[in-house]
């Protein structure tokens, strides 16, 4: 699934190359996604300008010309590319094309996504923070808000695994299960340690941890195992430096003992048993 890294880096392309085009036609596939997207979707959308390109956690948030917004989510195999007249389907199956936003100078923006769990909302800009999916997020972990004082006080006599909260988009906005994988490996913390037993020292080394590799797999443009493309039709570099996800068996970078994999909250979590206490 697309987490913060992808999302932002999706955000910093498509802002560099959509903002100032005009949506000028386009279609909705007739397969459903996970919300229902409006029949009068593109009517709606016809003749506003892209203003600004935005993200919420996990959301990107494209601004219209005139207070709309559109929200969308990539759900589990999304991707949103800008295709210029002569570019194909990036070796997506057109299949899956289910949204298509025709631009003014001949390019196009298609949401394409095989399992179907993604989101595409029209909203008036001053609703937005009515949205369901917006309104009970947390902090963004790249911003002031987040901090070891505001983890500590968030973690203090909890007992769910401190792995599951750093995921909680309530807690935190934007955080998945690959880079909570890698944030608790820096820190030296177990996955499946207590929210409330961890110390005040390993809240700090998360904490630090957490734009840390955020911000270098933004730099990667975000990691690719199966679906995930960037507004280019290009996978994300990040997966070559994941230093404990999906590399169970596999021997640590710190210390050579063999990976774990263990299941924490229903997801897979990969951790080093003699580095991470």
């Amino acid at each position: 699934m697309p987490e913060l890294p992808e999302v932002e880096s999706l955000r910093s392309l498509l802002d560099n190359s959509v903002v100032g085009r005009t949506i000028v036609g386009g279609r909705i596939g007739k397969k459903p996604l996970r919300r229902h997207v409006t029949r009068d979707f593109i009517a709606d959308v016809k003749g506003h300008r892209i203003e600004r390109i935005a993200r919420r956690a996990k959301y990107l948030l494209i601004e219209l010309s005139g207070g709309l917004v559109i929200v969308a989510h990539l759900g589990m195999s999304g991707s949103l590319t800008h295709r210029d007249g002569n570019a194909g389907s990036f070796g997506l199956d057109p299949a899956h094309d289910h949204a298509e936003f025709a631009l003014d100078d001949g390019s196009r923006l298609v949401f394409n996504d095989p399992r179907r769990f993604g989101i595409l909302r029209l909203m008036a800009r001053e609703r937005l923070s009515t949205l369901k999916e917006l309104e009970a997020l947390g902090p963004e972990p790249l911003g002031a808000e987040f901090s070891a004082d505001y983890l500590a006080g968030k973690a203090h006599g909890r007992k769910v695994a401190v792995k599951n909260l750093l995921m909680d988009q309530r807690i935190v906005a934007g955080i998945g299960n690959i880079y909570a994988s890698e944030i608790l490996f820096r820190a030296g913390v177990r996955p499946t340690r207590r929210s409330g037993r961890v110390t005040r020292a390993e809240i700090e080394r998360i904490a630090r941890a957490v734009p840390a590799v955020l911000g270098e797999a933004i730099e990667g443009r975000g990691t690719t195992f199966r679906n995930y493309l960037d507004s280019r039709g290009e996978p994300g570099r990040f997966a070559s430096k994941l230093l404990v996800y999906d590399r169970e068996g596999e021997p640590c970078v710190q210390c050579s003992t063999p990976l774990r994999k263990v299941v924490v909250g229903q997801r897979a979590s990969f951790y080093c048993a003699k580095c991470q206490r």
